[in-house]
């Protein structure tokens, strides 16, 4: 391929490439390793959102990129989902089967965490011969129809509507509001702490009395992690802070190690389901896809032998208490492992931060439900040197951004 210059590169992609916001970041990537970026001219950045929670354990984790250099001089694509036995493939959902809570144990794979989300509410429809779904105000679980619908912002629904329909929302960390989980619901869906709403964590009462009353009442519950999966929150999977096991767990992002993977996973007896009246009762040509789930396997053993999650609780804790001191209570600070927020009193306030804050080389943003708050979402290999180039780029940033 023709090497472009930057200029008309960076041309081509506005004119070419579907933008999604006014104002791209329009770095020209030239490569990325570890916690850094490097744009075409050089210049490096620290990036604490690590393509919003893919890069776990890294960008271009070199045994990942050894295991993808493996697979792809046996084999790409050979069928659809399902079908033929592949090595990665196999060895990926059994790995994740004994790892995930108690007996959720068959793993349907995908390309993204909105389309796992789609297979688990299909899943829990056909499962439970229920219409109904409750999600929670605040959430997010895609932009694909199903997975918008059961999502906690209108203003990024009514472009849409209709969605589908038999959706209600409760209001997040609301114990009260469960009571309206009745017959009638074919599943819940929330996200054990949830992420584009702003990081809000629940209190500790909260996700195990949804537990019991999905329990109490036959609904099926749906643990959305997405983006806390796989040692963000200083847990495998965050929803064993609470001891909570969800019917079906919904995971993607930092699964594939860099490559496009997602997956839910559920009990035998609710997964059985999808084979069966009728078979193919759901289907991806590309789920699964072998050099992914090489990726993912070598993501994963880099990720348990490092023992990342119980660096996540460690580091993100002390990280936490930094970022307390050097804000000097100008914000509010919350997180769970190195999933953290910086919460500001108006969005204008916010801007100005992240703006002073790219300037200084320091990738972040605000999250897509709550203009007032900034989330950190590093890789879990982020270094106590490159957590210190971060507060001095911050603190550097509070002090002309208030």
């Amino acid at each position: 391929m023709e090497k472009t210059n930057d200029s008309a590169l960076r041309s081509a992609f506005l004119r070419h490439v579907c933008q999604t916001s006014p104002e791209p970041l329009g770095i020209v990537v030239a490569r990325a390793r570890g916690t850094k970026i490097w744009d075409a001219g050089g210049r490096e950045y620290l990036d604490l959102l690590a393509g919003m929670g893919v890069a776990n354990v890294g960008h271009a984790n070199p045994e990942v990129v050894r295991a993808i250099e493996a697979q792809i001089r046996s084999y790409l694509h050979v069928a659809v989902y399902g079908e033929m036995v592949q090595q990665p493939q196999v060895e990926l959902a059994r790995q994740v089967a004994e790892l995930t809570p108690s007996d959720l144990s068959v793993v349907y794979f995908t390309n993204s965490g909105t389309e796992a989300v789609e297979g688990a509410l299909k899943t829990a429809r056909k499962f439970t011969r229920r219409s109904r779904f409750l999600a929670f105000e605040g959430a997010f679980h895609g932009d694909t129809f199903g997975a918008l619908s059961v999502g906690g912002n209108a203003i990024y629904q009514r472009p849409f509507e209709p969605l589908l329909s038999g959706v209600e929302l409760l209001p997040f960390n609301d114990t009260v509001a469960l009571s309206r989980i009745d017959g009638s619901v074919a599943a819940v869906i929330v996200e054990p702490v949830q992420g584009e709403g702003g990081v809000r964590i629940p209190a500790d009462e909260f996700l195990p009395a949804l537990r019991r009353r999905c329990s109490a009442v036959g609904a099926l519950l749906i643990c959305d992690e997405v983006i806390t999966g796989f040692g963000r929150t200083g847990r495998l999977f965050a929803c064993e802070h609470w001891q909570v096991v969800p019917d079906i767990l919904v995971l993607a992002k930092a699964l594939g190690g860099g490559m496009p993977l997602g997956a839910f996973i559920g009990r035998p007896e609710i997964m059985r389901t999808l084979s069966v009246d009728p078979p193919l009762a759901h289907v991806t040509t590309f789920g699964g896809h072998p050099v992914c789930c090489a990726a993912g396997l070598a993501a994963l053993d880099y990720l348990l032998r490092e023992r990342l999650p119980e660096r996540a609780a460690r580091v993100g804790a002390a990280w936490l208490s930094e970022l307390e001191a050097l804000t000097r209570g100008t914000c509010r600070v919350r997180g769970k492992g190195l999933l953290m927020a910086l919460e500001f009193d108006s969005p204008e306030v916010t801007r100005r931060f992240v703006t002073r804050c790219f300037e200084g080389g320091l990738i972040l943003n605000w999250t897509l439900h709550r203009d007032t708050v900034v989330r950190l979402v590093p890789p879990l290999t982020i270094t106590d040197d490159e957590i210190a180039q971060a507060n001095s780029i911050m603190c550097n940033a509070l002090e002309v951004s208030l």
